[in-house]
């Protein structure tokens, strides 16, 4: 580590922040949300959007492929100067993004009953989650594009870029939020056209910066390289590869929440809390896993190790400091984040209890993202569908078995078995990548 080339540690910075800047703007939408139908009479109005936002966070995040597989092969494809073939990438990305989109949109009334099914929301709140969700299942083709669009630009190291159109896209939402809620007396079905208007616009805009990007790099968009058959099956076989892991993941996630139910009304109200700790600490880490995709994208595309090499201990360096200082942060200030987040005695005196995981979580979490990051740039999906695979079946058996022995810790034993596996299973793959920069 001592040898790293401090340039390379400046440019992942330079890669990251943006990232997590772009991260943390994505809440506050939220908590706009929230706060301008939480004016209208009655709590129905806040349930229903909060169902309408869980079902299409769950639909949307299943498609994190979109990003996921366009970031490595653009990274690799731009590190070999290749950029006919970058330009390929993105239209092909595009040309799924639009085709699920409109599957999504299709599949509108399927995707309601199962959501409702799931969720069993009261009538009202049934209700206005219906004005909610089909005018928001509208903006499918255009959020499955920002995704590839998001995927694009961190491949090129436009970073910043992105974050210029999620500010965008997040600012013209709330903006709309406010005049068609409050100003125009819209209501929920406000909120959902404040939506879809956000994602067309940034699309849009999206669509043209990245023409602008290319446009110094010479190539052409040739339909025929975008339909080629061939690269066309590799790019989908990574996208069901990362599709396999993301739903594996969602699998745990879920386990976990709904074990945690069985723990009692305040171990749930305690772990939900907690939860929200580590979602904040992964803003910070996928911002160096972001910019290791790139950076380890592009050394594969120039076939150099040391490139590769320095990309990975640079961006594992950043996240290890962010890793430790979030550690750090919950084991002082981790009492007053959870009596922030609740006033009620009990349930903060439950959160401290499990506290410690959640400190010691950023620390055996830091590896498995910062190997997720690397893994995508190189786009050896087949081994992080494997790996996760794997580490789902260790999670499983951790959380039939320790919960009833432990309670609740038990539950976060699970969870950190979990991550560890994932760890374990992706670097006893990481060689194969150091063997493709040789070839």
């Amino acid at each position: 580590m001592s040898g790293t080339d401090p340039k390379t540690l400046i440019r992942v910075w330079h890669l990251a922040w943006p990232v997590i800047l772009s991260n943390i703007t994505t809440p506050l939408l939220g908590l706009v949300d929230t706060a301008v139908v939480g004016r209208l009479p009655g709590p129905e109005y806040i349930g229903a959007v909060a169902i309408g936002a869980a079902v299409f966070t769950g639909v949307f995040w299943a498609f994190g492929f979109l990003r996921m597989g366009t970031t490595g092969f653009v990274a690799q494809a731009s590190g070999a100067d290749d950029y006919t073939e970058v330009r390929a990438i993105l239209g092909r990305a595009i040309l799924l993004a639009l085709i699920l989109g409109i599957i999504v949109v299709g599949l509108q009334r399927p995707l309601w009953n199962a959501a409702i099914d799931l969720l069993d929301p009261s009538v009202a709140v049934q209700t206005l989650a219906a004005e909610y969700f089909f005018i928001r299942v509208w903006t499918g083709p255009a959020a499955l594009m920002n995704y590839a669009l998001l995927g694009f630009f961190i491949g090129m190291q436009r970073p910043r870029l992105a974050l210029v159109i999620q500010i965008w896209l997040n600012g013209v939402n709330i903006v709309l939020d406010l005049v068609f809620v409050i100003g125009l007396d819209m209501g929920v079905p406000g909120v959902a056209w404040a939506t879809l208007i956000g994602e067309y616009s940034a699309a849009a805009i999206g669509l043209v910066v990245a023409v602008r990007v290319l446009r110094p790099h010479g190539g052409r968009f040739d339909w025929k390289s975008i339909l080629d058959p061939a690269r066309g099956r590799k790019l989908l076989t990574a996208n069901v590869d990362i599709f396999i892991r993301t739903a594996c993941l969602i699998i745990a996630f879920s386990w976990f929440t709904r074990e945690g139910a069985k723990q009692g009304d305040l171990a749930l109200a305690a772990n939900a809390i907690l939860m929200q700790m580590v979602h904040l600490l992964a803003y910070g880490l996928d911002g160096f896993a972001f910019a290791a995709e790139a950076l380890v994208g592009s050394a594969l595309g120039k076939r150099s190790l040391p490139a590769l090499r320095e990309a990975v201990v640079a961006s594992t360096i950043w996240a290890l400091i962010i890793a430790v200082g979030v550690a750090l942060a919950y084991l002082i200030a981790g009492p007053l984040v959870i009596a922030l987040m609740t006033d009620q005695p009990d349930v903060q005196q439950t959160g401290e209890v499990y506290l410690l995981w959640v400190v010691a979580y950023p620390l055996v979490a830091i590896w498995c993202f910062q190997l997720d990051g690397i893994f995508i740039g190189a786009t050896q999906t087949a081994e992080m569908r494997n790996a996760m695979i794997v580490s789902l079946g260790v999670f499983v058996v951790a959380i039939l078995t320790l919960p009833d022995v432990f309670g609740n810790h038990g539950l976060w034993a699970s969870l950190t078995l979990f991550n560890v596996a994932r760890t374990i299973t992706l670097g006893a793959f990481y060689r194969r990548i150091e063997r493709r920069a040789l070839v």
